[in-house]
């Protein structure tokens, strides 16, 4: 039977509901579960919130609320009377049952999407029969639903996106139809599931299921989540991306996946978090990209999530991060298990949100392009080796490896970038001597580590050049063939933009030796103890840090 609702014109008038056999049989489309149901009419999708009349038409009639809004006329307001109520002031219409598609069942829409047979040819129908005394008995069917439980049950994925599922179908059908199978991953994304009841319907089926894309269904949340949890004890990997959920709703919901742990959460109404208590205890993986969140200081909230590792915030409009439990240069006991975080396309302005990262125990990956600070200089490649230097543990920063050598050049950089302001803010080289006020240590929290880790800089070193705009500097620099006792060195003047690659082209004709045959160091009056290599052709001698008077070691 179908609820039908009926309404007396009027601003203030009051909705009065009954039941009503006739008025399904009258239209047969209409199920009779249909308020709250989830429908698709012309291709946008909708979620039925009145189905009665709407005077003075004498036909029934369903009101919707669009997910895209723009596809609606009113908030569920007709000539005075409030049949139903939007969120959005343009988000609802009424239409006419027979353009509206309800959905499947789970197994019909397996059917469809693998191309299962569905009816017995004459053949079949002869074969499915046996002979019992002088009677003969039609096995009708059998063989075709024994067919399509040998093609289920060879399945370990299934997808089926967009294809208008709405429920589980027939009590226990699924395990009927597959009572063998080795389903782990299931895609529902974009389908008329209405809530987690329906879903855990279908997931209670499936005992071995892992991965679930829930993605672009408006869910309701059950009204005891506990209770549907044996219906997803092996699920690790869940989709809810573009479905709407907030961050309560997903904490509400969170005692329903006991096992989880990557969840997907982008493109949602998630703007406040708040801190799991007791749940999602074993994520790894949380995905908030495209989610509007008010402040940095929300992280903190899962800042104590113990397994995670991988955090994408990118697209979330946060411009700042702080891990206030430890000062500079100390490791945080906030996340204490992240080693990947990406933060690109957001606001970050401040050196201060990339020294905050240094805090983190773990850290190898960042990706941060795409930001205010990363697009206030020009050269990328000065950017990338601040970041290098700011954040010691770090392996890849914009999914770029980042090799020792290329570490080391950036902090021996760092170091000599930064010496004069360490100096002025009563840094020396003396240990005993050395008081580099709060506020440089602040700005700068690893220069002191990097002054361990390489030897303080010596006056005669740091750069006094306006910082980053040296260009086409000529470098007077020595060129020596240590394994060529009878190569005399070389004088030449080179500008400190020219490559690596671009030198070994220059040596290739004054030595007459092939340029893939070079390899090639250099050392420095500053570090006579060291020499370092030269191993990214791609790079300039700036890049290496090469100064007036250096000495470029050439080998074959």
């Amino acid at each position: 039977m179908v609820q039908v609702t009926d309404r007396v014109q009027g601003r203030h008038a009051r909705p009065r509901r009954f039941w009503c056999c006739e008025a399904f049989m009258m239209n047969s489309t209409v199920p009779p579960d249909a308020e709250g149901r989830r429908i698709i009419c012309d291709g946008d999708y909708a979620t039925v919130r009145y189905v009665g009349y709407v005077p003075p038409t004498p036909e029934l009639w369903l009101g919707v609320e669009w997910d895209n809004p723009q596809r609606g006329k009113h908030n569920g307001c007709h000539q005075g009377t409030q049949y139903f109520v939007c969120r959005h002031p343009t988000g609802g219409s009424f239409i006419r049952p027979k353009n509206v598609c309800f959905g499947v069942d789970f197994i019909t829409a397996v059917k469809n999407r693998y191309g299962f047979k569905d009816k017995q040819s004459e053949k079949d129908q002869e074969a499915a029969a046996i002979v019992i005394g002088k009677k003969t008995v039609e096995l009708v069917g059998f063989q075709r639903i024994q067919q399509i439980k040998n093609q289920l049950n060879k399945l370990t994925e299934i997808s089926l996106r967009e294809c208008a599922v709405y429920d589980s179908g027939q009590k226990r059908e699924i395990s009927q139809m597959c009572p063998t199978s080795d389903i782990v991953s299931l895609n529902l994304s974009k389908n008329l599931l209405p809530s987690w009841d329906k879903v855990a319907e279908v997931a209670c089926q499936l005992k071995k299921l892992e991965i679930l894309d829930l993605s672009e269904n408006k869910l309701r949340v059950s009204s005891d989540p506990v209770s549907l949890s044996s219906a997803f004890i092996n699920l690790r990997v869940l989709s809810l991306n573009g479905t709407g959920v907030t961050w309560t709703e997903v904490l509400m919901c969170s005692p329903m996946w006991p096992l989880l742990e990557d969840l997907y959460l982008a493109s949602n109404n998630i703007t406040v978090i708040e801190r799991p208590v007791n749940t999602l205890q074993s994520l790894r993986t949380l995905d908030l990209f495209n989610n509007k969140l008010i402040g940095g200081t929300q992280l903190q909230h899962i800042a104590y999530l113990p397994r995670l590792e991988q955090l994408m915030l990118s697209n979330t409009g946060i411009s700042s991060i702080h891990f206030p439990d430890v000062g500079h240069g100390c490791k945080s006991a906030m996340f204490p298990s992240l080693r990947s975080l990406a933060v690109n396309n957001n606001k970050i302005a401040e050196w201060s949100f990339i020294n905050e990262l240094d805090k983190l125990q773990c850290l190898q990956s960042l990706i941060c392009k795409n930001n205010p600070l990363m697009e206030s200089n020009k050269n990328i490649e000065t950017m990338r080796q601040l970041i290098i230097a700011k954040i010691g543990n770090l392996k890849f920063l914009d999914k770029s490896e980042i090799l020792p050598k290329e570490r080391q050049g950036a902090e021996l950089d760092y170091r000599k970038i930064f010496g004069n302001d360490w100096l002025q803010a009563g840094g020396h080289q003396n240990p005993e001597k050395n008081r580099p006020n709060m506020e440089f240590l602040a700005d700068h929290p690893r220069y002191e580590l990097l002054c361990k880790k390489y030897g303080a800089p010596e006056d005669g070193e740091l750069k006094q050049e306006k910082r980053f705009t040296l260009k086409n500097q000529l470098l007077t620099l020595t060129i020596e063939c240590p394994d060529q006792p009878n190569q005399k060195p070389i004088e030449k003047k080179l500008p400190d933009s020219m490559t690596v690659q671009k030198v070994k082209g220059l040596l290739h004709r004054l030595l007459k030796v092939p340029g893939s045959n070079l390899r090639l160091s250099y050392k420095s009056a500053k570090m006579e103890s060291k020499e370092i290599e030269l191993q990214n052709d791609l790079k300039s001698l700036a890049f290496y840090s090469i100064e007036n008077g250096d000495c470029i070691l050439a080998r074959w």
